[in-house]
């Protein structure tokens, strides 16, 4: 089962507020989606994501679970949920994005994508078809087209050819969708990722071509190849071009963004989900976001700073530690810094999501927008 309702809309914005039901629960839009790549959030416990955190969601990725631990081990375990003992929706990504960034060994064809594993470079090869069928094993609530994502800085002449060969894997993913069933007893559904560079011509045909598509079996539609290399201001035109031409009753999902301001500028131009490895990939590096700004935990200035870690925030973490001990352990080097890092970024995201969601409710969500961004991004 697959639902989408809408709950409110922002009089001033494209902002909406919405809820998603899966057969694993429901998803509140705005929603901010952890990245749990190889089944695992890196460096938070489960409890603590859904007790402190409030994931309603997380994410795995295709490519790094069928290299590691594999399609025959999540089988047997009855899916990813069950082996990661998480009973929350998950989504899955195609894989797309890591083969283009993470493997220098890569060869795109109409047949499917080659590719050597960044592990032991032994050689794999993603089809349409096959990657239905890999995330069917993976098991997950909602599963990603298989596509090419163009580089940011693509000359048009590239940004056509890669389209093409995008829309021509999203026929026949689509088709081979339609064709199997879940494995696990629970429903899944598919997004077509709409891909075409920083061009608005391309955009836009490939809104009409997954459209096409559309028999019903599509949940919801996923943005993609944007945050990858082009200005800011380019990828609020694509959302400004691509958003109105969606479906108003299926949610619409931003992939890889980002820092808080782009997820509610994002937000207030129609978008319903986003995911970022940004809250723990940076968390790790000493990094903070906060509703007052951003805060670089190794700068000395919190060295005899005994106030606890964020006064506003909502994990247990922002009130039962300071900015002097968090300081401390990140300067020692000591794992548990990263670890609190992971969780208060984490905690903020969801947070900033569902304040913003409130703000859409009550009808005041732009002009609360305008006022957040330039205080939650200056620097403390």
């Amino acid at each position: 089962m697959f639902k989408f309702s809408r709950i409110a809309t922002d009089p001033a914005s494209s902002a909406r507020a919405g809820v998603i039901v899966t057969d694993h629960g429901e998803i509140h839009t705005p929603i901010f989606m952890p990245v749990g790549t190889v089944g695992s959030v890196k460096g938070v416990y489960h409890r603590d994501l859904e007790e402190d955190i409030k994931a309603e969601i997380i994410l795995g990725n295709t490519y790094h679970l069928y290299l590691r631990p594999g399609l025959d081990t999540l089988y047997k375990a009855g899916g990813l949920h069950r082996f990661e003992h998480w009973e929350r929706p998950i989504l899955t990504d195609s894989g797309g994005f890591q083969i283009f960034s993470l493997t220098p060994i890569r060869k795109l064809t109409e047949e499917g994508c080659r590719f050597a594993s960044h592990i032991d470079g032994s050689r794999h090869t993603f089809t349409p078809e096959n990657n239905v069928d890999t995330q069917r094993k993976i098991g997950a609530d909602i599963v990603m087209a298989l596509d090419e994502c163009c580089p940011g800085d693509a000359d048009y002449r590239y940004a056509e050819k890669s389209l093409r060969l995008t829309k021509n894997w999203l026929e026949r993913f689509a088709k081979r969708f339609d064709e199997t069933e879940p494995l696990y007893g629970y429903g899944q559904t598919m997004f077509p990722i709409i891909q075409g560079c920083v061009y608005p011509d391309l955009r836009l045909q490939a809104v009409d071509h997954a459209l096409s598509l559309d028999n019903g079996n599509r949940g919801g539609y996923a943005v993609g190849g944007l945050a990858v290399g082009e200005p800011t201001e380019k990828m609020y035109e694509m959302l400004e071009t691509v958003c109105p031409v969606l479906p108003a009753d299926k949610p619409r999902y931003l992939m890889g963004v980002g820092t808080p301001a782009n997820i509610l500028e994002g937000i207030a131009r129609g978008i319903d989900m986003f995911d970022c490895v940004m809250p723990t990939r940076n968390g790790r590096n000493g990094m903070l976001f906060t509703w007052n700004g951003i805060m670089n935990m190794r700068n000395a200035k919190w060295t005899d700073d005994f106030s606890p870690l964020d006064p506003s925030g909502t994990s247990f973490v922002d009130h039962t530690y300071s900015k002097a001990y968090i300081h401390h352990l990140f300067i020692a080097k000591e794992m548990f810094a990263a670890m609190v890092a992971s969780q208060h970024n984490l905690a903020f995201y969801l947070d900033l999501v569902r304040t913003a969601r409130e703000h859409i409710v009550a009808g005041d969500f732009a002009a609360w927008k305008d006022g957040t961004v330039k205080r939650i991004m200056q620097r403390l």
